[in-house]
């Protein structure tokens, strides 16, 4: 046997025992060859790889591969993973591969892309039972034994009208309890919960905990069921979406996974970094304006890595507590200065300790009770300021419509820098017949 037919099966293996990690090696690959890989293997294991890839390479793999290869992946995932995927597609290419799909298909996945990404309807989904309210008790019973001889999830079971509009759900209880001939109208409730396909997402999450439901039923204006939406699904989107606010918080592609290219991952970090680079040489300068200063009191430039650095911890606090607060919504718009003010004051209580900490250790370590203060007072007024800026710098691009999540981290060290250098060396001008 050649090397390539040796090699083969081991791949196959591979994906067929660890799709989630065979994603991964998937991602490291350029794409040409990823696609390589995906057309030598059966269908049925390039398709349990695929929902693990990063959305936005699945998406590029699809404008790539064989329409044939496509078609047969796309086929055996559900709606909501198609619908996924096809939301990153170029809109001039959306329309052609929605062609390529089934008719049934096509349908469940063109009425979820009619959705605002934020909403329920993006994450609904179709796997769900339902029966019409003349059916009897009897019959319904069979067809959920039916079910669960399937492997059919069966934990709501809705009750619709003729024209599929949500009239109710059935209590197992209810349903064991009645009589064989009673329809399913006669024992449902009517008092149920439901979810518009167009509420945003986060609410949906809220009241699903507040009334400890795992799942929902969506319905669209006129109430016709829709499909449902499970709270795993939500707390999945909730953790991705806070694993891209961390990733862009510091610079990096919310699309960029572990095993991600080398070429894909440079492109998406180095133009921060250039970004990073500039803010440094900000900082710098303001180093630049009391360079005379440092040369006659060479002392200071022990502290100065000090003072910015917790400044900086400071800050990092401060928006940390902020983004969370933003991705659950415990943050309205009433209540954001009472934060504001909360942070500061923090800000101002921690400055006040630490910078106390901090002026007797230079004052015992240098020798001089001048310093000590100098180096205090500008511990506080940097932790006062970066309290503040981590909880307003992201409220702020918030309000002007940007996301965020994007690159708070890097302005928040700006900031601390400039403003804990500016503020020990401008005091240490102040007082430099004291220091010297």
């Amino acid at each position: 046997m050649n090397r390539k037919g040796t090699i083969l099966p081991i791949v196959r293996h591979f994906f067929d025992v660890d799709p989630l990690q065979a994603a991964h090696t998937l991602e490291g690959l350029p794409e040409e060859e990823a696609v390589e890989v995906l057309k030598t293997l059966p269908v049925t294991l390039a398709a349990k790889a695929f929902p693990h890839l990063s959305t936005p390479l699945a998406a590029s793999l699809v404008q790539v591969m064989p329409e044939s290869l496509f078609q047969e992946i796309i086929t055996r995932m559900t709606p909501e993973q198609g619908a996924d995927l096809f939301s990153h597609l170029p809109a001039e290419n959306k329309k052609h591969f929605l062609e390529l799909l089934p008719e049934p298909l096509k349908k469940e996945i063109h009425e979820i892309l009619t959705y605002p990404a934020d909403s329920a309807g993006r994450i609904l989904s179709t796997d769900f039972v339902a029966f019409h309210q003349d059916l009897k008790i009897k019959e319904v019973i069979q067809k959920i034994r039916t079910l669960g001889q399937k492997g059919k999830h069966t934990s709501y079971t809705y009750v619709v009208d003729a024209d599929n509009r949500l009239a109710g759900i059935i209590n197992m209880r209810d349903l064991l309890l009645g009589q064989g001939d009673q329809t399913i109208s006669e024992i449902m409730r009517r008092d149920l919960f439901t979810v518009n396909g167009f509420l945003d997402r986060e609410k949906v999450a809220n009241e699903l905990s507040k009334r400890g439901f795992f799942a929902a039923p969506v319905v669209d204006n006129e109430n016709r069921l829709l499909g449902v939406v499970r709270a795993e699904a939500l707390i999945a989107d909730v953790q991705e979406e806070a694993s891209e606010d961390i990733q862009k918080m510091f610079g990096v592609g919310a699309d960029e996974r572990p095993f991600s290219s080398i070429p894909f991952s440079v492109k998406k970090r180095l133009p921060w970094l250039y970004v990073n680079l500039a803010t440094a040489f900000l900082a710098a300068a303001v180093v630049a304006l009391f360079e005379s200063t440092i040369a006659k009191i060479t002392v200071l430039a022990i502290f100065l890595p000090v003072v910015a650095g917790q400044g900086g911890n400071a800050g990092a606090q401060s928006l940390a507590v902020v983004m969370r607060g933003i991705v659950m919504r415990e943050i309205p718009k009433d209540r954001i200065k009472n934060f504001l003010f909360k942070e500061t004051s923090l800000g101002l209580i921690n400055g006040l300790t630490v910078g106390l900490v901090t002026a007797v250790i230079a004052w015992a370590w240098i020798g001089k009770a001048m310093l000590g203060l100098v180096v205090g007072l500008a511990m506080l007024i940097n932790l006062v300021f970066a309290g503040l800026a981590g909880a307003s710098i992201p409220l702020t691009m918030k309000a002007l419509g940007l996301d965020p999540a994007q690159c708070s981290n890097i302005i928040l060290t700006t900031i601390t820098d400039c403003l804990g250098f500016f503020a020990f060396l401008g005091l240490a001008v102040i007082f430099q017949d004291y220091l010297l």
